[in-house]
């Protein structure tokens, strides 16, 4: 354990066993607090210690540096005035929580969670002997943006770096409404997590047993060769930076589009259009792919700056599936993209990836997309193109499965994930998560209350409402089956390279 991470587990046990009561930076109001102690304290500089969702008082993310946010606009008291408010008195005016009607756990037995659920336990493993202790979490503390603890159904957030763009928010307010789909039933829990996209806990630094349980991170994505936490990401709830929908209007959008023109009368050359100045070796090299005639590519570079002005008219994705063929590269890391690009129906060429989120490690090549390889990347893209375009019906069955996988994948069963992940990550913890004196509460009018117009309207159009059954039925950790799955994988992108030889 860290000597820093030490420091701030001891901190924090002293505090819970009553030897020390750090002083928050306000003292707890009742919500009918007179406005003369509203106007000292916004007058005061006290408000200038408070740490936000939408980034007051915090720096960005050290490990992925991006420019900071003006939050400071506005005159001082104004500013003041609106984060003491958003911050310490909107959630007082719910006295108590009414709790919805939600399931209750004698319900009747729901249908089986879909098979790729099994990462859940697989991705718990490394502390399913030595379990999470606090001190363990604590590690986890320099690698984490913020930090969530749950408590009697009630989220309190802990603010440690600002996020790029709105990520904090839309990914706090899915822990609000997974709290609010499932009342009463999510367990209590104390977890840290990133919101940059890079993994970052090494596998091979733990594999020995001698650096002891490695931490436990939360974040978007992971790889084989790490141990982040992979937690379904911001965009399910909207990413209005880009325009892009809530995923249940998102998807149902896309998959509009793709019925514009059938199958046979789609473009039949492979389709990319993203941004690909974001230090992507894999992006760059997808440059040179782009002649139609020699390898069977159109691929367009996205200027989101540009699009801006345009009113994002040009870069609507339920207007891109008009190809037979769509490219999937990463990005930086792991790319939000590879679900809109499955839901279009057309056959998706995924581009060795290295990076895995929550729902990708379900995909089967040759079932739900066409594996592509990222050596000699343009003629393996053009082998796909031309396979595809030679057996047409296995190609379009091929873009059907893939937009049907993408289909199931409802929020209810991203809530659902959300739940088991959460509820089987607090039974390994051996302590009673608490919220420390640097958390605040934060509920749907707090969060609310800090985000402007545009903000606000994909926030409430993905509000979501008490399910009256249980979440589906997580079934036991299967390390074989899961074993299984990556030799499968691993046979058919082999077939498939061998195939690409044999046509060289």
């Amino acid at each position: 354990m860290s000597q820093k991470a030490s420091e701030i587990a001891g901190k924090e046990w002293a505090c819970r066993r009553g030897i020390t009561q750090p002083k928050p930076a306000f003292p707890a109001p009742s919500f009918h607090t007179s406005l003369s102690w509203l106007s000292s304290l916004s007058q005061s500089s006290s408000y200038l210690r408070t740490k936000t969702v939408v980034g007051h008082n915090l720096e960005p993310t050290p490990w992925h540096l991006f420019p900071p946010k003006d939050v400071n606009e506005g005159p001082r008291y104004a500013r003041a005035s609106k984060i003491i408010q958003c911050s310490y008195l909107t959630c007082l005016r719910r006295s108590s929580y009414a709790v919805e009607q939600g399931p209750s756990r004698s319900s009747s037995p729901t249908s089986t969670c879909p098979s790729f659920f099994h990462w859940i336990h697989h991705d718990l493993e490394p502390w399913s002997r030595s379990r999470i202790s606090f001190s363990t979490l604590m590690e986890a503390r320099q690698l984490a943006a913020f930090r969530v603890v749950i408590v009697g159904g009630r989220l309190y957030v802990d603010f440690y770096y600002d996020c790029v763009q709105s990520r904090a928010m839309f990914t706090i307010w899915g822990f609000l409404q997974l709290l609010k789909r499932y009342p009463g039933l999510v367990p209590d829990v104390d977890l840290m997590f990133d919101c940059m996209d890079k993994p970052v806990v090494n596998k091979t630094e733990y594999e020995l047993g001698t650096k002891g349980p490695p931490p436990p991170l939360f974040r978007y994505c992971t790889t084989s060769g790490h141990l982040d936490i992979p937690f379904p990401d911001w965009s399910f709830w909207g990413w209005p930076e880009v325009n892009i929908r809530p995923w249940v209007e998102e998807f149902k959008s896309i998959k509009q589009g793709s019925q514009d023109v059938i199958w046979r009368r789609k473009w039949p050359r492979a389709y990319w259009k993203g941004n690909p100045d974001v230090q992507s070796p894999i992006r760059t090299e997808l440059l040179n792919c782009n002649d139609s005639r020699k390898w069977g590519a159109e691929i367009l570079r996205q200027n989101w700056f540009e699009e801006a002005k345009g009113g994002f008219e040009q870069s609507k994705l339920s207007k891109q599936c008009n190809h037979r063929y769509k490219i999937y590269a990463e990005g930086y890391a792991w790319s939000v993209s590879l679900k809109y690009i499955l839901s279009c129906g057309s056959l998706s060429l995924i581009i060795s990836p290295q990076y895995e989120d929550f729902f990708s490690r379900g995909l089967v090549p040759k079932e739900n997309y066409w594996p592509v390889s990222d050596i000699d990347l343009c003629r393996s893209i053009k082998f796909a193109v031309d396979w595809g375009n030679a057996n047409p019906s296995q190609a379009e069955a091929i873009g059907k499965r893939g937009q049907i996988f993408m289909e199931s994948l409802s929020m209810d069963r991203v809530y659902d994930y959300m739940y088991h992940l959460v509820s089987e990550y607090s039974k390994l913890q051996d302590f009673k998560p608490a919220p420390p004196s640097s958390a605040q509460e934060v509920c749907e009018e707090s969060l609310l209350c800090f985000a402007d117009a545009k903000l606000r309207e994909f926030l409430e159009s993905s509000t979501a409402s008490s399910s009256l059954s249980l979440p589906c039925t997580l079934q036991p950790a299967d390390h074989d089956l899961i074993e299984s799955w990556i030799q499968k994988k691993r046979k058919i992108i082999g077939d498939v390279r061998m195939m690409e030889k044999k046509r060289a």
